[in-house]
């Protein structure tokens, strides 16, 4: 369904010199580096699944998921959404697609949203039956009515999101794109929101691609993860394969032989060198240990030789811990702005996006001239 093959994004970036003498130097001599937001990037996600695309900021998320959209035009290589090119068929593509910017609108700035609603339907060309079947469970899911007629510029953050939700669904699209779509959100509508897309996924086998820094978000939406760092991917798989890289494991047990806590802290770290054991609830004590030194079993034989289980068990690993591994490792490895390629230019490049192509390509067709003026309001 979507395919990225060897695909680059650059930008040529001016460079300008502080102040005020450097500001009037590059009026007549000016230099510019070439920054790489995606580098050499290539994946396939399958129809029908739901595949969360994560990455620190700056990674070449947003980045990639323009020229997936058909915002942007690849510097090389190529990506196919449904077959199609996006940025060579960009209002058929619009077509199937549905699309959320947190921070970009496809609503018309100046009209309600049942009025946006109605534009879109013509320009989807959505049957009677769709869309008053789809209005009912906006208004059922993210109370959609509430919002009345109020006019989009005059939203709150929250209510533009609830709005913009539905609009991306109201086509009944082929493929989701959304791009921190729970932004100004609360817990109630976070979970509604949720539920929304698991239905439409359910019901209409919709391919989803979420990219989000919620972890609560992606454990419930996704099934798979795309995880990019520095414009490349580094891990593509299941969300239970992406855990299993975590550089650290645990084991919890309970023991009924006498052996007080700090005691048995001791032994534990004595024993297993590199090893961290702390205490827990009721007498429970959490042994943590790096994956590349020791397995559990190594763990779980060592424990059963020196105390008397009552019981024990081995938790997953947690997604935000996992996350945070992956995120520190790219903070750490940045590149310096002489020598490539990566964060700041993703940077750059969503600033050098932003504006009137950014809107355009939320809605299809003749709805992208009326979505940049509505963005650049």
């Amino acid at each position: 369904m979507i395919v990225a093959d060897h695909l680059v994004k650059e930008f040529r970036l001016a460079e300008r010199k502080p102040g005020l003498l450097g500001s009037v130097s590059t009026l007549f001599t000016r230099r510019h580096r070439i920054v790489r937001a995606v580098d050499d990037v290539s994946f396939e996600i399958p129809a029908g699944t739901k595949t969360a695309y994560i990455g620190a900021n700056g990674a070449g998320k947003s980045t990639t998921i323009k020229m997936l959209t058909g915002i942007m035009t690849p510097t090389s290589g190529r990506c196919l959404v449904g077959g199609l090119e996006p940025y060579r068929n960009r209002q058929l593509n619009a077509r199937r697609i549905g699309v959320v910017f947190g921070q970009r609108s496809q609503l018309w700035w100046d009209l309600s949203v049942p009025d946006s609603f109605r534009i879109l339907q013509r320009i989807y060309d959505i049957p009677e039956p769709v869309h008053r079947r789809n209005l009912a469970l906006f208004s059922e899911l993210l109370d959609i009515d509430a919002l009345g007629t109020t006019p989009v510029r005059q939203l709150s953050l929250g209510q533009r999101m609830r709005a913009e939700i539905a609009a991306s669904l109201l086509h009944d699209p082929e493929v989701l794109f959304w791009d921190e779509p729970t932004i100004g959100l609360d817990m109630v509508l976070k979970d509604a929101v949720r539920e929304l897309v698991n239905r439409a996924h359910r019901e209409l086998g919709t391919t989803v691609v979420l990219t989000s820094h919620d972890i609560a978000d992606i454990a419930a939406i996704c099934d798979s993860a795309l995880v990019v760092d520095h414009g490349r991917v580094v891990h593509q798989g299941s969300l239970h394969d992406l855990l299993r890289t975590s550089g650290h494991r645990s084991v919890v047990f309970d023991h009924r032989d006498g052996t007080s806590v700090p005691a048995a802290l001791h032994t534990i770290e004595a024993g297993l060198p590199g090893v961290r054991a702390v205490p827990g609830d009721e007498g429970r004590i959490r042994v943590e240990y790096p994956t590349g030194e020791y397995t559990s079993r190594q763990v779980l034989t060592f424990l059963l030789d020196r105390f008397d289980l009552a019981d024990w068990y081995a938790p997953e690993p947690d997604l935000e811990d996992v996350l945070r591994q992956i995120y520190s490792r790219s903070r750490t490895s940045r590149p310096t702005p002489d020598g490539a390629t990566a964060a700041s230019g993703t940077v750059a490049g969503d600033t050098a996006a932003s504006g009137a192509a950014a809107n355009g390509a939320a809605a299809s067709g003749e709805a992208a001239d009326g979505a940049v003026r509505n963005g650049t309001a």
